[in-house]
């Protein structure tokens, strides 16, 4: 059964558990130095004391350099927190070699390192840490510098297969592999979890904003049905009182249009609330939607040139949330207000999602912002409030849809919105 990568900690998490790990270290290496001193002061057993020491300073140097490394405001990288754990397994497997190799009671320290490769780096690099561990316990099984303190209770008469040995082996062996299967599945579960829990903050921040808008925009709506219909009253007297202005009737009958257009917008409100609220979603076809949309937002924005192309429109129908409109027609403005001389369209179906590529030509927006845009209220405008771009992620997401910020590749971003068809 393969495992999928567990997702990489932060790198303030990576330099936070290297810290841990020199803590650890810094244990290990005064367990070490005592038992040396120990071995040959105390107890006088013969030991390989020179080679012992050089490992076991060298090994202290490298300590030492790391917490010097962790003043240095560098981020820590997996490959860099993978390396340490290889000194102390390069390290430790080095001095169980002078020391009685497999038959050291401290050999099964060896699986420490592995432990904390699961709970922190992606499982191919956990993999390489245990294979490196299981290769080295072997190793010392045939290959290392006896000591008679070790083997006294353990070795057997000559030419007999030691079975203890090999059941210890063994079973290091089975518990690396299990701890190495086991752990990273729940490192990965935890991460998921914590994402899980990350995103639903972020859900609940959104709906209060939410909340706090929907109730403005209901007091402003209420309020301006009256304006609206005195500045239509307005504009025919003034078109009655200019006829023979052609450039300013012309002007005029924009105006009324967009005044009407607002005024059908209100009118509509509550019927499509209503209507969303109840899931009563009307069937259309892909091309229809499509139009109605471009269409309204064309009569928003007469001035704004675009072009668009439709390519492998299937089949399918899409449920058409009135919510959606206003949330397409938000990010068709968003690209219009960057590069109001040229927004490019391209709509497609893939996989069962219709899928919007809004082009514009714009300064562009950097990877940063573009993950934060519709999550608080942020904008790339300097009059902007990030208010539409707010409500129409929440509103493609409330449908089961996703929106992506794409670098364009010479200048400009590429606005992605997906959304889920119903199978004809």
């Amino acid at each position: 059964m393969l495992m999928k990568n567990v997702s990489p900690p932060p790198i303030d998490t990576l330099s936070k558990q290297l810290a841990q790990l020199t803590l650890i270290r810094t244990i290990l290496l005064a367990v070490l130095w005592i038992s040396f001193i120990l071995a040959l002061e105390v107890e006088q057993i013969k030991i390989s004391a020179e080679y012992l020491s050089s490992i076991l300073l060298l090994f202290s140097a490298i300590h030492a350099l790391t917490f010097l490394r962790l003043k240095n405001s560098l981020p820590v990288t997996e490959f860099e927190f993978l390396i340490q754990l290889f000194i102390d397994v390069i390290c430790l497997s080095i001095l169980f070699y002078f020391s009685g190799g497999a038959n050291n009671p401290f050999i099964s320290y060896l699986l420490i390192p592995i432990c904390i490769s699961a709970t922190t780096l992606p499982w191919r690099y956990t993999w390489l840490i245990t294979i490196t561990c299981l290769i080295s316990y072997a190793l010392l099984l045939f290959f290392y510098i006896h000591l008679p303190i070790f083997e006294a209770s353990h070795q057997h008469q000559e030419g007999n297969t030691n079975w203890h040995i090999i059941g210890m082996w063994f079973n290091f062996s089975l518990s690396a592999i299990l701890i190495t299967y086991f752990i990273v599945k729940m490192a990965r579960t935890l991460q998921e979890q914590n994402k899980t829990l990350g995103s639903m903050r972020e859900d609940e921040l959104r709906n209060q904003q939410l909340m706090a808008v929907a109730m403005l925009a209901a007091g402003a709506a209420h309020e301006m049905n009256t304006p609206l219909s005195t500045m239509t009253v307005l504009l025919t007297e003034i078109q009655a009182d200019h006829k023979e202005n052609s450039q300013l009737q012309a002007d005029l009958e924009i105006l009324k249009a967009q005044v009407k257009q607002c005024a059908n917008t209100l009118k509509h409100l509550v019927q499509d609330s209503t209507e969303a609220n109840e899931g009563k979603f009307k069937q259309q076809t892909i091309k229809t939607f499509c139009d109605s949309i471009i269409n309204r937002w064309q009569l928003m924005r007469p001035n704004v040139n675009f072009t668009i192309a439709f390519q492998d429109i299937t089949q399918s129908t899409i449920a058409h949330d009135p919510r959606l409109d206003q949330a397409i027609i938000n990010l068709l403005n968003n690209a219009a207000d960057a590069s109001p001389e040229q927004v490019e369209l391209k709509i497609h179906c893939e996989q069962g999602q219709l899928v919007w590529n809004i082009i514009d030509s714009g300064k562009g927006i950097s990877n940063q912002i573009g993950i934060k845009l519709g999550k608080i209220m942020l904008s790339t405008k300097e009059q902007g409030l990030g208010i539409g771009l707010l409500l129409a992620h929440a509103a493609i997401k409330h449908y089961g849809g996703s929106v992506k910020y794409i670098p364009a590749p010479t200048s400009g971003t590429i606005t992605e919105l997906r959304l889920p068809l119903v199978s004809s």
